[in-house]
């Protein structure tokens, strides 16, 4: 059950609010996004989709979104539980927070931890650097920050090659004041400057300042775009996209044909999904809905009835009559269903749309061979969109025929406890053989590293 679109209470109109609608002809994409003290990232890595020199499935795995510019579609990173996989797709996901949601106020701290191993890091500064396409234009932006301000942060574009400024933003930490310089090619009048500054408070990006302002200024148009309309927040195993999907069905934006088609092909056996009307009475499954322990507050007390959604699916059974089918509600399906129902929906905004998307613990709650087919299925079909992905499932490094060397990632800890991020392209055929296997075999044996070390079993007690 899920309650319209119109009805979400806040935390829920917004998770999604930004995913744009409309389809575009510009290929905007991700190019490589890098980290350096941000919670178990102590050194720089960067997560990067410029492929290697490897000809192989480059008709699955390349787009050009810019002529001569080629781009992996995809990245799965490996790694045990505890070296940083899901670091990485936060860092990520915390730049779009600070471009989409700046603070209110200057007193508003930012959610952002230090690499805290090391004496030097605790008080030093975290550092994103992402460079990105919009509208076959690239992009480089950078921010360095901490938890009360953003103390640096910079714009550049390249047109024909060549880097240029759009602006470079300082703070001044003891006033609490920003300073934005544009670059010599960027025309913005003094008058927006200074709104814009104004608007930029010592713990706002210029970019979420430039949302707050009835300024326009190209460059910083799309920007923030990119991040608005391409870059899908993180999506975890806990993450509910049940309202999102259906709302989306309802309003045709995602065809409910074509999930219908993903969930058969999937060997799911169902016909059909039917959107029913239901008048929630209040506190009935309040707090599933709407996410809240607050039974008593005036939000809660002024709503009476509301309004709601139930999902059923139609199952055809084989050995049943061809007009017999039979209706199970959302609820009362598995874990994995719902979980595949919800993927199916992303899968068709990628595919329709052009979208980056993280998901951490792709494998959670479905079975290795739906992991597989959700993958190849994405690879075959979606043309411009991304995804980036943490995974323990290994025996898809089995699949020689269907993986590339530089889309598979590996994250490990150091000596000091920080994040080591390479590529699987990294290592040369003294490791990895063309024999089916041996990728896997050198992954399971700790060949790759990105492994747990596990001691014996055998617990002593007193």
């Amino acid at each position: 059950m899920y309650i319209p679109t119109n009805q979400h209470n806040r935390k829920t109109q917004t998770y999604f609010r930004y995913i744009c609608n409309s389809v575009t002809k510009n290929k905007n994409m991700i190019v490589n996004f890098s980290i350096q003290n941000y919670k178990s990232v102590n050194d720089n890595i960067t997560l990067t989709f410029e492929p290697s020199n490897a000809k192989e499935l480059s008709n699955y795995y390349l787009t050009e979104p810019i002529p001569g510019t080629k781009l992996l579609k995809i990245g799965l990173i490996y790694g045990p539980n505890g070296s940083g996989k899901t670091t990485i797709l936060k860092a990520l996901d915390l730049l779009r927070d600070l471009v989409l949601e700046p603070a209110d106020k200057k007193s508003d701290a930012l959610q952002v931890t230090p690499f805290l191993f090391s004496p030097t890091t605790q008080h030093a500064n975290t550092k994103f650097a992402l460079e990105f396409i919009q509208n076959q234009v690239r992009y480089e932006y950078t921010l360095e920050l901490n938890n009360k301000a953003i103390v640096d942060e910079k714009l550049f574009y390249f047109a024909s090659a060549k880097k240029s400024t759009v602006f470079h933003r300082t703070t001044d930490t003891q006033k609490q004041l920003s300073t934005i310089t544009f670059g010599s090619r960027i025309r913005i009048n003094k008058n927006h400057k200074e709104i814009l500054e104004a608007n930029t408070l010592w713990n706002n990006t210029v970019l979420g300042g430039f949302l707050k302002t009835n300024i326009d200024a190209h460059e910083l148009r799309e920007a923030t775009t990119w991040f608005k309309e391409v870059l899908m927040p993180l999506i975890t195993p806990r993450t509910d996209l049940l309202g999102f999907i259906s709302a989306k069905i309802e309003n045709q934006e995602i065809q409910k044909e074509s999930m219908l088609t993903y969930l058969q092909k999937a060997d799911f056996k169902i016909s059909d999904i039917t959107l029913k009307n239901k008048n929630l009475q209040l506190g009935e499954g309040y707090e599933q809905t709407f996410n809240t322990n607050n039974l008593h507050s005036p939000l809660t007390q002024s709503l009476g009835k509301q309004p709601a959604k139930e999902i059923w699916f139609k199952h055809s059974i084989p050995q049943a009559p061809a007009d017999q089918s039979y209706e199970i509600i959302y609820d009362q399906e598995s874990q994995g269903t719902q979980r595949y129902y919800q993927f199916s929906g992303i899968l068709d905004l990628m595919i329709r749309q052009q979208h980056i998307c993280a998901i951490d613990e792709l494998e959670s709650s479905l079975h290795p061979d739906l992991t597989k087919h959700f993958l190849l299925v994405f690879l075959a079909n979606v043309k411009h969109s991304q995804l980036i992905a943490t995974t323990h499932y290994r025996e898809l490094l089995m699949e020689r025929d269907i993986i590339r060397h530089d889309a598979i990632w590996f994250t490990d800890k150091k000596d000091d406890g920080s994040t080591d991020l390479y590529s699987l392209a990294d290592f040369d055929s003294s490791i990895i053989r063309k024999d089916t296997g041996s990728i896997y075999n050198a992954y399971k044996t700790g060949k790759l590293g990105a492994n747990p070390i596990i001691q014996d079993y055998h617990i002593t007690t007193d």
